[in-house]
């Protein structure tokens, strides 16, 4: 029986580490006898319910897929019900229904005293989810403050669009373009209106154009390209949530 720190810790890792000859209920059963937890078939069908694994429980492990697989880390590291859950990338890989049922279920875990320390690729999930939030370039820290603060670090706005055209050079040195969608870094609204005028001079054809305010791609970004990995971690003094 694991005690101690351990059974304080409920860990899902990026690698898909399962039990073979498992089913998903057997898989959920086996871990919780490592903490000594017998008879706890109402939290795993809750479990089951809550990661969309209810319809796949008598199934093999080998016969489900990398998304499903990784519900069932999820699971795993819930099964003993650990104060502090740590997630490695939970949601590489897996659909967009699935993401948002299992960041609700994650939420009302918090919310109920669970702490969560969350690695991951998604920024707009980083920013929806986290209190706090450590940014890493080359293995070091460059960020580490509360989401409302780094976000404060981005002045102005971002000109967003969609086109097919070639941008002008002098718009191609600061865009971020992704496929289709242009974003232009805004300061104020004399700003914007020169860059809609280079766009119209262009003659560049612009679709679904909006204005918004920077998230924590932009501060992510302007970070990449200005921190240097020597650079010291924000001291601060909260707790993660």
């Amino acid at each position: 029986e694991l005690a101690g720190p351990r059974r304080k810790l409920g860990v899902g890792p990026q690698e898909l580490v399962l039990h073979r000859f498992f089913s998903g209920r057997g898989a959920l059963r086996f871990q919780g006898g490592y903490f000594g937890i017998r008879h706890n078939d109402a939290w795993i069908d809750e479990l089951l319910y809550n990661l969309g694994l209810a319809d796949k429980a008598q199934a093999n492990m080998r016969q489900l897929s990398g998304g499903m697989k990784r519900r069932v880390l999820v699971a795993l590291a819930l099964v003993h019900r650990p104060p502090i859950i740590v997630l490695d990338e939970p949601t590489a890989g897996v659909d967009v229904e699935l993401r948002q049922t299992l960041w609700q279920f994650i939420a009302r875990l918090n919310q109920e005293g669970h702490t969560v320390l969350l690695t991951t690729h998604y920024l707009e999930e980083a920013e929806a989810l986290c209190g706090r939030i450590a940014m890493l370039k080359a293995g070091q820290v460059v960020a580490l403050d509360r989401t409302s603060a780094l976000l404060k670090t981005v002045s102005g706005n971002v000109l967003q669009f969609k086109t097919s055209s070639a941008l002008p050079a002098e718009l191609a040195a600061l865009a971020r373009v992704t496929g289709r969608i242009v974003q232009l870094p805004a300061h104020d609204a004399l700003e914007i209106e020169r860059h809609l005028a280079t766009l119209r001079s262009a003659h560049v054809d612009v679709q679904d154009l909006e204005i918004r305010r920077p998230d924590l791609e932009d501060v992510f970004l302007q970070l990449m390209t200005t921190a240097t990995p020597s650079s010291k971690p924000v001291e601060r003094t909260e707790v993660a949530a």
